[in-house]
């Protein structure tokens, strides 16, 4: 599937701003394909993880129409916001001037939500397997002082929100395209 080619028949409807969401479980892949594409087609990442956190994983949609969908729309060439804290030795910078590019994407577990569809032109959803997702996620959270045990608990308290946020939203069943989190980007999108 040519991305480019999908693209030039869509319509922004943020502006001047073309918004792709690349919506998955988390440690599903979202954050590779994000990054890649980014460089690719010249784009900028928000990314939803600034904006959710463990106590808080999706009743953060507003600070995103507010910070971030509301000021491009208005035209602004750059977007400011906080960012979460995640853990106890956590302590993000906050997102200062970020540019605003011709496309942006969004990217994270619930970026496809209903309440952010009058502002994305197209769906991305990267499907992975629960069990793969929640092997990375260990894997990454390794080095933020939790246990196994604790990590764990966290993540099977993660994928139950998760999973009322894809069956009331149904992303997945939504998306312009769908990508296999386990297998080569390049293999499942061209640009040329």
């Amino acid at each position: 599937m040519n991305l480019r080619q999908m693209l030039s028949s869509r319509h922004s409807k943020s502006g001047k701003t073309f918004f792709i969401a690349i919506d998955g479980r988390a440690g599903s892949g979202k954050s590779t394909l994000a990054q890649w594409l980014a460089k690719e087609l010249d784009a900028q990442v928000v990314m939803t993880d600034d904006f959710a956190s463990w106590n808080n994983p999706f009743n953060w949609w507003l600070a995103v129409i507010e910070q971030v969908f509301h000021p491009i729309r208005n035209g602004s060439q750059s977007i400011s916001y906080p960012r979460t804290k995640w853990w106890d030795n956590h302590h993000p910078e906050p997102v200062i001037n970020q540019p605003v590019t011709g496309i942006m994407i969004l990217e994270g577990v619930g970026s496809s939500r209903k309440e952010f569809q009058e502002y994305i032109s197209l769906n991305i959803f990267v499907d992975t397997a629960r069990d793969i997702c929640l092997r990375r996620g260990l894997e990454r959270d390794r080095g933020t002082g939790k246990t196994a045990k604790e990590l764990t608990r966290l993540w099977e308290g993660w994928f139950e929100e998760e999973e009322k946020y894809l069956q009331r939203d149904q992303p997945r069943e939504h998306a312009d395209i769908e990508i296999d989190g386990t297998k080569p980007l390049e293999d499942q999108i061209t640009l040329s």
